[in-house]
């Protein structure tokens, strides 16, 4: 049977830009328990096809990591903001794209085990070119890729990155579907 855990006591342990960080006490099955919690205000991923069917991705050096990921477009949702206008921002400003199609396809937790950072993948399709905006402390390189391809990466344990091997596989079954 699952117990659902009741929250007795929250402490705030740290504060930062991007993340806090709490701690619960709980209720758990033999009493109490405490669990660190992640706070995330979520964000928007970017499935972004272009007219030709092929997938718009990034490359960019991620330090938890320690190396450059390839990785679909995504960006934080900032406080108040609603989850689409975070995709629509996101999508102009990582690879300069504009689409007049923006569609919800899922929402996921990427690590719910210590994380309530919630994701929300878009499928965005009629793509217009245009200029990237950066943000200061980005470097970021575009890649448009062969969807099939991205999926034989993803099989093959080359793109490891969550977030992106969702959006691979959703996209990919789209594909095969002939929704794309």
């Amino acid at each position: 049977m699952t117990f659902e855990e009741k929250t007795i006591d929250s402490e705030r342990l740290y504060e930062g830009a991007i993340i806090n960080l709490r701690r619960d006490k709980v209720t758990v099955q033999n009493g109490t328990s405490y669990r660190e919690i992640v706070e995330h205000n979520g964000g928007a991923v970017l499935a972004a096809i272009t007219p030709e069917r092929k997938m718009v991705m990034v490359r960019q050096f991620r330090k938890p990591a320690e190396r450059v990921i390839l990785e679909a477009p995504a960006g934080k949702i900032d406080p108040g903001e609603e989850s689409l206008h975070a995709a629509i921002r996101e999508l102009k400003e990582e690879t300069g794209y504009t689409a007049k199609n923006v569609t919800l396809l899922t929402r996921f937790y990427p690590s719910v085990g210590y994380s309530e950072e919630k994701l929300d993948l878009y499928l965005c399709t009629e793509l217009t070119a245009g200029e990237t905006c950066f943000d200061e402390n980005e470097a970021i390189d575009i890649e448009e890729m062969e969807i099939e391809t991205l999926y034989q990466m993803v099989m093959a344990g080359e793109i490891q990155d969550a977030k992106t091997i969702i959006a691979i596989l959703m996209v990919r079954s789209q594909v095969q579907e002939g929704i794309l």
